[in-house]
């Protein structure tokens, strides 16, 4: 018997990913000048990027946790197929394509440029705010152990120790380390840090993020160093390369940043901190303290808190796979702008996820 199946039939019509795909695929249409500088003039044909980049966008939304899981589910989904463009005769690319790809295509330029997009069509929506935002950071686990964090004057090699296999016993009790003296021979970019007292200390990358307040999405993403004043600067990066930055503007933030240095900085890119101040020695003075606008900002501020807890239990960001900051920073600007669609899709009432 012969039979005929049409996946564009087998996807609901109702279903939120139909809306979702074509908004995607009005994006990637914008940057076929940024994929034609990226191809190579020779060689074997490649996956076209943009069903690289729309697997990608479905990892994060339906928390793949592997490219090998995803691929394995491509192949036999019906609807993933269809959300990437492939017909059903058609043979799903190895897993390994995407580490193939990894600095061509999923670098930190690309993903800019298609978070950048994300950003643009919610400004045309009428989505965002340019006079009022928040900021804040969090720890992103670095893909390394505490048996990779060694001496940086001391090698494998004249060490002392005999070969131990690919999984040694490593006794650090007692020993002081710090940045300054080690580094992590898996994640040169890993740092060992804690956000807080009494909290243990842990190989990671530290990633910010700001927030416009009118409807909670992300404008900006920055991934640094994980140091004491690493949230601090970068605020004052990102505040420094928002649309608009010669119009006065607000932006709330924790405790973390009450210190002169950032008052100063943000009055200077005419921002007004709306900082949770000190009980003491506070760089907030009180006049803006008295203000509505303060209060507000402070009780708005909380919800970028939301855009965490997604990019960590949804997106898999609460640990990286990936090795180095330049991969991490590309990760999470494809993870943030899936966050921005779906927070689009709920607000322009196209996206339900107990339809997804």
């Amino acid at each position: 018997m012969f039979s005929y199946i049409s996946l564009e039939e087998r996807v609901p019509v109702k279903h939120p990913l139909r809306k979702l795909r074509s908004v995607v695929d009005a994006l990637l249409a914008t940057m076929s000048t940024e994929f034609e500088v990226v191809y190579a003039t020779g060689g074997r044909p490649s996956v076209p990027p943009e069903m690289l980049l729309k697997a990608l966008l479905l990892q994060i939304l339906l928390s793949i946790r592997s490219e090998r899981l995803l691929v394995e589910a491509i192949d036999y989904n019906l609807l993933y197929r269809w959300f990437v463009g492939l017909n059903l005769e058609d043979k799903v690319w190895d897993h390994s394509t995407f580490s193939a790809n990894r600095e061509r295509l999923f670098n930190e330029d690309l993903a800019r440029v298609f978070f950048e997009r994300v950003k643009l069509t919610a400004g045309w929506a009428k989505l965002t705010s340019d006079e009022h935002f928040s900021v804040d950071g969090t720890l992103i686990d670095a893909w390394a152990s505490h048996k990779s964090f060694k001496r940086k004057d001391v090698s494998d090699s004249d060490d002392g120790t005999p070969p131990q296999g690919r999984n040694p016993e490593v006794d650090f009790k007692g020993e002081s380390r710090s940045n300054d003296t080690h580094a992590s021979s898996t994640d040169s970019d890993a740092r060992l840090y804690k956000k807080a007292q009494g909290d243990k200390s842990r190989l990671c990358h530290m990633g910010h993020i700001l927030m416009e307040n009118r409807n909670g999405l992300i404008v900006d993403v920055e991934i640094t160093h994980a140091s004491g004043t690493a949230e601090r600067e970068a605020a004052l990066k990102m505040l420094g390369r928002r649309h608009g930055k010669h119009k006065r503007a607000t932006v709330g933030a924790d405790k973390g940043y009450d210190c002169k240095a950032f008052v100063r900085g943000c009055r200077q890119l005419k921002v007004t901190p709306h900082v949770a101040a000190r009980a003491q020695h506070s760089a907030i003075d009180g006049r803006t303290q008295r203000h509505e606008g303060y209060k507000t900002s402070l009780k708005v501020r909380k919800r970028i808190e939301e855009a965490f807890g997604w990019m960590k239990t949804v997106g898999g960001l609460a640990k990286t796979k990936l090795i180095g900051q330049a991969k991490l920073t590309g990760q999470a600007l494809m993870c943030f702008a899936a966050y921005n669609l779906v927070r689009m899709g709920s607000l322009s009432q196209w996206w339900d996820a107990h339809h997804a």
